[in-house]
């Protein structure tokens, strides 16, 4: 689904990227969809926001490699342990604090700039959503993009 405005001068277009995910810290780049999307809005300057709704998923940057792929979600064991208690357990009872936690953590969107229609990243800097939660899940992700023809 895509939306945008059609004046003349500043503009918007919003799109979706679906993303089947593993859960469980399960890491997924989706830097070519978005640049993709960016691509088709004819926008040439300005920000691409990429938001992920939800409370146990987020988005970041990070170099996608092996190693880092096996860095990161154990990083984030350390910071926010799995098999520890978490009070949401305790009231929802569906053992997914650690995912909340680590969501928040990393948090649910990214803004990327951008000019002549390309985003502006690192020549190792792909942007990622990282699912925390504790089983897979089909994610929608908002891809709003806000400049100049």
């Amino acid at each position: 689904m895509t939306r945008e405005s059609s004046s003349p001068g500043p503009c918007a277009h919003t799109a979706r990227i679906r993303v089947t995910s593993q859960g469980n810290g399960h890491i997924t780049d989706i830097t070519n969809q978005t640049q993709r999307i960016l691509s088709e809005s004819g926008i040439l300057e300005g920000q691409c926001c990429v938001f992920a709704p939800g409370a146990t998923a987020g988005i970041t940057t990070i170099e996608y490699e092996p190693g880092l792929q096996q860095d990161f979600p154990e990083a984030m064991e350390r910071i926010a342990p799995r098999n520890i208690r978490y009070h949401h357990d305790d009231t929802w009872h569906d053992g997914n604090g650690h995912s909340h936690v680590r969501a928040s953590l990393l948090g649910p969107s990214l803004v990327v700039p951008f000019e002549d229609g390309r985003l502006i990243l690192g020549t190792w800097q792909q942007i990622i959503l990282v699912d925390f939660d504790n089983r897979s899940r089909t994610r929608d992700i908002v891809v709003q993009i806000l400049g100049v023809r």
